[in-house]
């Protein structure tokens, strides 16, 4: 069997049930956006007061990344990512018990602990079953769940909102319950369809595993496999901060999205189905760009072109008038951002193995998406203070701006450094 055909068997294997368990996570960290429509007067919260908990959750998020990928990396997935479904279901649902600003940040802050591990997590798992060549479309596959989150979740979610009353419960309540607990029951599924890696699979044959085993060896170009050294590696640091600035828009955008669009007149519903609307265009943007990256061999213009993408639709939605025109380009301050996310995601993982990069990977997210917390923020508060969106929009576009600018800058950086010799490969940090 040639090594295309192994590689595409494993990525049939995992990457639908790895992409199903990301649109899950992804459905649960911004549902707080579509529960907003009716949370906010039910339990009168200003913008900043959701803003803050919207946002508030990636504090936890980013907060124990490194810690939770390294567990991964030590434990194995199985068990690791079994138990970081069961908490972080279990805490979505538990949402529903929200009475005040004090329980809503607070149990945002631990879904963002518990969710912590299973981005870093699926990088880093990523590189234990594919070459290079393979990362960028397949990170991009199973990332699709982003804007699927948008284009399943934004109906749905417009749809459960109408079963406020029913039982007794609130219609954003209802939300948190049924979109939080079917993750707990995938929590079993991932203990069966998940194996540690390629060694573990009962549906690899010996020989399709030591093909894998080959061709990865022949890839690991890492200058060391220690943890501290790649806590310091400034190419890490400077892609967290390039992230921070993709984040910002990100969740800025997706946190506050339906308020806007229900601003302009629409139902509950009719806003879900709206929303829906970029999620669709954005799944064949991320699909597009990343086959087009790994096909050039190149990741930074491409994600350079999707923040300058972004930060255009965001000028033009600040100050347009026209409500057309403000939603088309919205849905292009939220496609260029979650195209260029997949290529970004998957560069530390091209200059680092093992414990260096289950903690490089896990930096780089956690000061990536302090953007989660910072983006929603921003927007709350300038909201607040100017009783528009002009000016968060304007600041989230600069901050693409010199997010791009930065990206390219490191370009040259982004290849491995040649080194003499491999002697420490084998220490321990």
């Amino acid at each position: 069997m040639s090594d295309e055909r192994v590689f595409a068997k494993c990525a049939w294997r995992l990457i639908p049930f790895i992409g199903l368990l990301y649109l899950l996570s992804y459905i649960d960290r911004v549902n707080v956006g579509f529960a907003a429509l009716t949370m906010n007067r039910d339990l009168d919260f200003s913008p900043a007061v959701y803003g803050f908990g919207a946002g508030v959750f990636f504090l936890g998020y980013c907060g124990f990344h490194v810690p939770a990928t390294v567990i991964l990396h030590r434990v194995g997935a199985r068990r690791t990512i079994f138990s970081i479904l069961a908490a972080w279901g279990a805490l979505s649902a538990g949402c529903a018990l929200v009475q005040g600003p004090l329980s809503f940040y607070v149990l945002r802050f631990l879904l963002g602990v518990a969710e912590a591990g299973f981005v870093p997590g699926m990088l880093l798992y990523l590189t234990y079953w594919f070459p290079q060549d393979y990362q960028g479309r397949l990170t991009a596959g199973f990332m699709t769940a982003v804007p699927f989150a948008f284009v399943i979740g934004g109906p749905l979610s417009g749809l459960i909102l109408g079963m406020d009353g029913i039982a007794g419960i609130r219609g954003w309540q209802w939300l948190f319950l049924l979109e939080g607990l079917p993750t707990v029951f995938l929590a079993f599924a991932a203990l069966k369809l998940l194996p540690d890696g390629p060694a573990r699979a009962s549906w690899l044959s010996d020989e399709e595993k030591a093909a894998i085993a080959a061709r990865l060896v022949t890839e690991d170009n890492a200058e060391d496999h220690r943890l501290l050294p790649a806590l310091r590696d400034p190419r890490i640091l400077a892609l967290g901060l390039v992230g921070f600035g993709l984040t910002c828009t990100l969740y800025g955008v997706q946190l506050w999205l339906p308020q806007m669009v229900q601003a302009m007149g629409f139902s509950n519903r009719a806003t879900g189905f709206i929303v829906a609307v970029p999620g669709a265009a954005a799944i064949g943007a991320m699909i597009l760009l990343g086959r087009s990256s790994d096909k050039r061999g190149d990741r930074v213009w491409h994600i350079a072109l999707g923040m300058v993408f972004g930060a255009a639709g965001l000028i033009v939605a600040g100050f347009a008038q026209a409500y057309i025109v403000v939603l088309v380009a919205l849905g292009f301050a939220f496609v260029g951002p979650i195209a260029a996310v997949p290529l970004l995601n998957s560069l530390p993982g091209s200059f680092l193995r093992g414990r260096a990069a289950a903690g490089g990977i896990g930096l780089y997210l956690a000061i990536t998406n302090l953007g989660g917390f910072a983006g929603p923020y921003i927007l709350g508060a300038l909201k607040g203070e100017s009783g528009n969106y002009t000016s968060g929009m304007a600041a989230l576009a600069l901050g693409l701006l010199l997010a791009s600018l930065l990206v390219v800058a490191l370009g040259r950086a982004m290849a491995p450094r040649p080194i003499a010799a491999r002697a420490n490969v084998g220490e321990v940090a």
